[in-house]
């Protein structure tokens, strides 16, 4: 079982589960792809990226990290990560 921080919403995880499926995203590909809507993928990559979930590859363009990918894979507990500012 995944181990989310208190700072995660429950759509993070779809948005990182479709980034390691189709690769780089930007938030409208996202919701086109039948995540969160762009306007909340907007606002919540920023702050995976902060975690080190995410990477941001370009502006609005977000990519999965080493970190992300364990997390997705259950071998990282997110709440050992750094807070994040909500």
């Amino acid at each position: 079982m995944r181990k989310p921080a208190d700072w995660m919403a429950p759509s993070d995880d779809r948005i990182l589960e479709l980034i390691r499926e189709f690769g780089n995203l930007t938030p409208t590909a996202i919701e086109d792809l039948g995540g969160p809507s762009a306007g909340h993928a907007r606002n919540r990559c920023p702050k995976l990226a902060e975690a080190g979930l995410l990477e941001r590859i370009s502006r609005g363009l977000y990519g999965l990290t080493e970190e992300g990918e364990a997390y997705l894979d259950e071998e990282l507990d997110a709440s050992e990560l750094a807070p994040v500012d909500e």
